[in-house]
Order: structure tokens, then C-alpha cells, then sequence
């Protein structure tokens, strides 16, 4: 059996873990982190029903897949031009894999990085000469396992399948850890977050109870004499009938026989129900590093700064995320070559783009300084380009140091 077949083989049992082709493996990594000190598991599923930890999710995953991934050739003696001749270029800007799309396969890997696992992996599918990328496959990271083996002392990644677990070389798996103890493996972000996330569970599920139920009767029925056990239930079908759920909520209860009724129960007011689910939500926000606007707190925003908030996140929060996995590219797939004259970067001018009239100004300033032309121009605002507009402009009041302006006459000695 050659290579090539063997290859084949392996990159069906992957697929097939990792969920492709419709399979319905079950997990093989635990996904619950542990109880909160709420009393409520906090696993990967159940956070996600966390409208906090879902919005701070979807805002990274789905920012980062959006940015064009360009792999670029260095000029010489500086500057870069696109290599869209480069087997990368499509893999990591297109199509990594035939059943994936750039988005989804970038919003998956950043999904397991900052979120699920702390850690993201992708099986690297070579062609035949072994030096040359065909395919990114992603790799499920609660399968795997990061070591190093005992003689050459190498990182190596035991993948499990549903059959028994099968150790993958290192040059084969493009691994990217997040924040770690030693490098290699990642901290993860769910587990080193669960109990904010399991008091925001807490307080949804307090409040979900509370309309539930209709009603803020919560108390104890005082009765003058005895009452039967069949008039209990009467009475207790009576008020679940009549006055629980939120059809019938704010109705009147009548009470007979002398009753009373004593309040035993702290209000969603006296428990600070709504002051503890925002300050949830800013905690989601500041765990996540993301300006708590960007997650549907508006509570500090305001129309002077909210733009600034937007350039902090692409800068303090986004690029770091950016940087990892591009540094992680140029490590990982680009052969030792071509690591000097090639390399991949995520577009973020879109990200950066201020209101018009801050963009006019910029592009104002370009022009007349001579570094932009009405071409440069016109694509960064999405537009074609016009006849003569790649001339660059040149101030005439300005010369290098030392020389004199055309037609000028030189001092006397």
C-alpha cells in the first residue's frame, strides 16, 4: 500500500471524528467544567445558552472569519504584492478544504481557540512531494492530546478515534495554543470563566422562573383552624389554576375563612436582579477584553467615544488574536525557504475605516502628501478605478535636504 493511499485512509478517519460526512460521534474530551458555586454544571453547551458568554463569542469568530487572510510576497528591496499564485493564497483566503469555506473554517478555528478548548487544530493534507498544501482539514480539539515523544523528544498529538487513537508528527497538525503555562497547550477559556458564567445562568433562570410563574404570592397561607388535606389541594388547584403563569398574572386572590398570607420571599428588586445581570454582562464583556457596547451595553456609551471603543477592540482586543494566528501560519506552513520572502496577513483597513468625513480628511491628506492616488482612493472606499488616477501628486514647495528648487540660483560663496 503506498503513501498516498495510507494518507487517504487517514484523512477519512479524521473526517469522520471530526464530524464531516454527517457522523454523529459522540464527544471524547469531557465538555462540562465543573459545578459553580451556583450549584448549576457549566459545560460548552450550557454556556452557549448564555446570552453574554454568545454575544462575546459571535463578536470574535465572526469578526476574524470575516477578514480577507492575503498571503503576500516580499519585494525587493522593500514592499509586497499579493501571491495569488501561491498554493495558500486560495486555501487560506478561499476554500481550505473542499466541504469548507475560509469563513466557517476560520469562525471553527477561533471558536475552539477562544472559547471551547483554548487551543485549535487542523490536520495539514501535503500533496505528494510532501512540501506543497492541498487541504487544511479542521481537527476536533477535545480528541487530541499534546506530547512529546520519549526518544527524539518532539511534539507529537495523539488523535482518538472511535476505534483506538493514532499518534499524528508534528509537521503534519497546525496547531495554534492560546495563553498557556508552558507553550504548548492552552488554558481553557470556559473552564477559567464558568463560574461568572454559571451566576449568569443563575440569574436568567431566576428570572425565567419568575414570569413563569406569574405570580409574586411566594409566601405561606395562614389558616385559623385546620384544614383537610382534600381542601388543601382544592385550594392549591385553585391557585395554580387561577393565578400561576403569565396569562394570569396581576389578577385578585380571594382568600376565605379567615386566612392570611405572609410574604417569605426576597423581591427580584430586593435581591438586585437587574443590577447583577448587568454586571454580569459587563464581566462577560471585560473577560473577553471587548468593549461592553459591542455586546448590547449601552449603558456607558456615548456618541463621542463609542467610535473610539470600536478602534480599541480591533486594536487591544482583535489584533493580538490576528498576530497569534499569522505569526502561527508563517511558522507552520510555509517551508523553510520560503519563510523569507513569504508570508500571510489578515485586511483590517475595513475595521479601521472612521465616519466619511474622517475619511475624506485622511484621504486629503494622502493625496496632497503624495503617499495616495484618487486610485488608492477609490479602492479603499470599494471603487473602480478612473483613466490618470494612479498619478501620485508632489508638493512643489518641498525638496529633499540640501537640494535647491528647479530654476533657483545657488548662494554666493
Amino acid at each position: 500500500m503506498n503513501l498516498k493511499t495510507l494518507t487517504f485512509q487517514f484523512l477519512e478517519r479524521i473526517m469522520r471524528a471530526t464530524g464531516y460526512r454527517g457522523s454523529s460521534l459522540p464527544f471524547w474530551g469531557s465538555l462540562t467544567y465543573g459545578e459553580s458555586y451556583t450549584g448549576i454544571n457549566v459545560s460548552e453547551h450550557t454556556a452557549l445558552t448564555y446570552t453574554a458568554y454568545w454575544a462575546c463569542v459571535r463578536l470574535l469568530t465572526e469578526t476574524l472569519a470575516s477578514l480577507p487572510f492575503i498571503t503576500y510576497r516580499r519585494l525587493n528591496p522593500r514592499g509586497k504584492e499579493r501571491a495569488t499564485d501561491h498554493p495558500l493564497y486560495r486555501i487560506l483566503h478561499d476554500e481550505p478544504n473542499p466541504e469548507m469555506d475560509s469563513f466557517t473554517f476560520f469562525e471553527t478555528l477561533m471558536y475552539h481557540l477562544v472559547a471551547a478548548n483554548g487551543n485549535c487544530y487542523a490536520y495539514i493534507d501535503y500533496e505528494d512531494d510532501l512540501t506543497t498544501i492541498k487541504y487544511l482539514w479542521l481537527m476536533r480539539p477535545d480528541r487530541i492530546q499534546v506530547g512529546r515523544d520519549s526518544e527524539t523528544k518532539e511534539i507529537i498529538y495523539t488523535y482518538r478515534f472511535d476505534d483506538g487513537s493514532k499518534i499524528i508528527p508534528a509537521y503534519r497538525v497546525w496547531h495554534i495554543p492560546g495563553l498557556g503555562y508552558d507553550g504548548m497547550v492552552g488554558y481553557t477559556p470556559l473552564a477559567q470563566v464558568r463560574q461568572a458564567i454559571g451566576l449568569g445562568l443563575a440569574t436568567e433562570k431566576f428570572g425565567a422562573k419568575f414570569f413563569g410563574n406569574g405570580t409574586n404570592m411566594g409566601g405561606i397561607l395562614e389558616h385559623p383552624g385546620n384544614m383537610s388535606e382534600p381542601a388543601q389541594e382544592r385550594l392549591k388547584k385553585s391557585i395554580t389554576d387561577k393565578h400561576e403563569g403569565l396569562d394570569n398574572a396581576h389578577k385578585m386572590l380571594v382568600i376565605e375563612e379567615g386566612m392570611k398570607y405572609a410574604k417569605n420571599t426576597v423581591s427580584p428588586e430586593d435581591a438586585h436582579f437587574l443590577e447583577t445581570r448587568k454586571f454580569q454582562r459587563s464581566e462577560m464583556a471585560s473577560f473577553f477584553h471587548i468593549p461592553p457596547h459591542m455586546i448590547g451595553d449601552l449603558e456607558r456609551a456615548t456618541f463621542s467615544n463609542i467610535e473610539q471603543q470600536s478602534l480599541e477592540f480591533v486594536v487591544y482586543t482583535l489584533r493580538p488574536w490576528l498576530v497569534r494566528l499569522e505569526r502561527s501560519a508563517r511558522r507552520k506552513l510555509f517551508s523553510p525557504s520560503e519563510k523569507d520572502t513569504m508570508f500571510a496577513e489578515f485586511l483590517v483597513d475595513g475595521l479601521l475605516r472612521g465616519d466619511f468625513q474622517s475619511r475624506t480628511q485622511g484621504y486629503y491628506q494622502g493625496i496632497q502628501g503624495g503617499w495616495l492616488s484618487p486610485n488608492d482612493v477609490r479602492e479603499l472606499e470599494n471603487k473602480n478605478p478612473r483613466e490618470n488616477g494612479d498619478n501620485y501628486l508632489q508638493p512643489v514647495n518641498m525638496i529633499i535636504s540640501g537640494q535647491l528648487l528647479p530654476g533657483s540660483i545657488p548662494p554666493k560663496p
